[in-house]
């Protein structure tokens, strides 16, 4: 081919390339997509009138009934918030107590349209099982709790020993895998429930029990000896982010839910209560920070007001952990990682505008 044919032919093609860049420039920007068919799981909450909440099958501090009947914990302090921000009402929750082994089925197959159940995100749950997870509502770790008077008080001091831990779980797995890799030989006795996990624990079947850190504390609050009777070994082997999660596929209810935790974190960063948001409310910045754009309302579907709703509801996060897991409970569980970024701690809210 002679060099002056072949100079032609590259132009040519560069001539082409340059007509079909300007042509596809010209073309309109195709839409992004937005939520236009709004939210699944939201239309069949309003149509129901009720959010269905699968929570623990009863653990203090997070869902618990009392004699009367009556739902309390910061799981439940959620869902309730939830139902505020998309029903206007934060009684209309039926919650559903479930073992940790029907929690992920009762979701994916519709029986709950959320789940706040003290649950730990991993990617292995949200890459393989259909749910996705909306933001972080408690940071954890898990801990091992002995008998005071074992004089045990390192977990190389656990070596051989019967250790009580819930079956499928993330503790159950971690355990296992902590105790070979070094060389504890640690022995499980697997339970079926929180409360079989205290039963056994405290009847004696294990010397050790190994759960989440504020499950520990739940229990220690507890005990018929007073708290000082048990002792949470201060190592940690993991750590269990807490999370509410939701269907995968539905990516407005999960904005709706996320956006309901980040508004209670915001909230306290701004010093907004659950008495005194009407006023500050007033306030352009505060309002910039807590009430979305009203482009953004009506692309979900929820009615105008729902993060005000919420924050009614439940109060700030602060009030929230205090009032189930911290000074204002029996647990008084330090808040540690839980404290706002500010203050050292990990919570931190996105901004909304």
């Amino acid at each position: 081919m002679s060099l002056h044919i072949e100079k032609t032919m590259r132009n040519s093609a560069a001539n082409l390339i340059a007509i079909v860049g300007a042509a596809l420039l010209a073309l309109p920007a195709a839409p992004v997509p937005a939520f236009a068919a709004g939210s699944v799981t939201l239309a069949q909450v309003e149509a129901r009138g009720v959010l269905r909440c699968g929570v623990s099958d009863g653990i203090a501090g997070f869902s618990q009934r009392d004699a009367s009947g009556q739902w309390s914990g910061i799981d439940v302090d959620f869902c309730r918030a939830v139902a505020a921000a998309t029903l206007g009402d934060a009684n209309k929750v039926a919650f559903v107590p479930l073992r940790a082994s029907a929690r992920f089925p009762a979701l994916r197959t519709g029986r709950i349209d959320l789940l706040a159940r003290n649950t730990t995100w991993t990617l292995l749950r949200e890459g393989t099982l259909g749910i996705q997870f909306a933001g972080v509502l408690l940071y954890d770790a898990q801990a091992f709790m002995v008998s005071t008077a074992s004089g045990i008080r390192t977990l190389a001091s656990l070596k051989g020993v019967t250790v009580c831990v819930q079956r499928e779980t993330t503790s159950e797995d971690n355990l296992v895998g902590y105790s070979n890799a070094n060389a504890l030989d640690l022995k499980p006795v697997v339970l079926g429930s929180a409360a079989e996990l205290e039963q056994a624990f405290t009847s004696g079947r294990c010397r050790a029990v190994t759960a989440d850190l504020s499950l520990l504390a739940t229990l220690r609050s507890r005990t018929p000896g007073g708290a000082s009777a048990l002792a949470i070994l201060s190592e940690r082997i993991s750590k269990q982010p807490h999370a509410p999660a939701v269907r995968g596929g539905d990516d407005a209810w999960l904005v709706i839910v996320r956006w309901v935790l980040f508004t209670l974190i915001a909230a306290e960063e701004l010093g907004v209560t659950r008495q005194n948001q009407a006023e500050r409310v007033r306030d352009p910045l505060v309002a910039r920070a807590l009430v979305p754009d009203p482009s953004v309302t009506a692309t979900l579907g929820i009615g105008p007001g729902w993060t005000l709703r919420a924050l009614k509801s439940a109060g700030n996060y602060g009030e929230m952990f205090n009032r189930n897991l911290g000074t204002g409970s029996p647990i008084k569980l330090d808040r540690g990682l839980n404290e706002l970024y500010t203050r050292g701690g990990l919570m931190y809210a996105p901004p909304m505008q």
